[in-house]
């Protein structure tokens, strides 16, 4: 990682700093249920609009779903409205998938991040949900919100940390073999690429033969902490193959964080994945 100190809060405007304390900045989100019937069970879903959404009637905005929200929602949202007040992201429309508790999220995560069911090699019980979860994310969840939001749906971004990882890439996977293009962008900060046998080694092929009409952006993370053989080797072996294959259309950044482990990774990856994102040669116009 490069570091560079500068008087930050010089650059910033005038009326940003004044608001920075204002707790009342951050209470705009709404939790909702909503019932999958691909996964048949109920989700919690936080959401977090933009500071100007009521004042600017006009525009769309990227959304962006956030996995393991119990966990990271609370902390990515103020974050996110601060860094939207003081320029350092475009505003965007935070949505949060979690289960309601740490304890259902722990176990109920297994369930809904990982496909195809896990092998005996992989040392734990996985039904490999991950499959009826994008269901959910993708023809039920998502259309419902669309239909209610202004979202630019050609800028849909995906987080997710660990499995979560794991399934953000699997996403891709998916959406790929049905020939959809849903998720534009995906932040995979630390994935478990072991799972199954490393299946998701073969996204790179699925990839480079998949016909798309718009750009895929990949912001692959891990800490130079976390094990050499089963995170650190497998995102070098996967990000070779797809430099090997040199894709039209698809963007791939590979980022290793000096002195991060693997719990360190998640909400630095997902803000500066979004930043990456935001940059111009990123962004696909939308033609209104």
């Amino acid at each position: 990682m490069n570091y560079t100190s500068a008087l930050f809060f010089s650059l910033l405007p005038f009326a940003g700093i004044a608001q920075l304390g204002q707790s009342t900045n951050y209470v705009d989100a709404e939790t909702i249920a909503f019932y999958s019937s691909a996964v048949k069970d109920t989700f919690t879903v936080s959401i977090q609009l933009p500071k100007e959404y009521n004042t600017s009637p006009d525009t769309r905005y990227p959304i962006v779903v956030l996995l393991d929200g119990d966990f990271y929602f609370p902390t990515m949202a103020p974050v996110m409205r601060q860094y939207e007040m003081t320029g350092l992201l475009p505003p965007m429309i935070l949505v949060g998938i979690g289960y309601g508790s740490f304890h259902k999220m722990d176990s109920l995560r297994v369930r809904d991040f990982l496909y195809p069911e896990s092998l005996e090699t992989d040392e734990m019980t996985a039904p490999g949900g991950g499959k009826d979860f994008y269901q959910f994310l993708s023809r039920e969840l998502l259309p419902n919100l669309e239909s209610k939001l202004r979202v630019d749906t050609l800028q849909r971004s995906l987080l997710g940390h660990s499995f979560g990882g794991y399934f953000a890439l699997y996403a891709l996977l998916q959406q790929a073999s049905e020939g959809r293009s849903v998720f534009s962008n995906i932040v995979a900060a630390s994935p478990t690429l072991w799972y199954h046998d490393f299946y998701l080694n073969r996204l790179p092929d699925t990839l480079h033969t998949a016909s798309r009409e718009n750009p895929i952006n990949i912001f692959m993370t891990a800490g130079d902490l976390e094990n050499t053989e089963w995170t650190l080797n497998p995102i070098y072996r996967l990000t070779t193959s797809f430099k090997k294959q040199n894709s039209a259309q698809l963007y791939l950044n590979t980022v290793m964080f000096n002195f991060l482990d693997h719990m360190d990774t998640g909400q630095l990856s997902f803000i500066k994945g979004l930043q990456n994102f935001s940059q111009p040669r990123y962004m696909i116009a939308e033609n209104r």
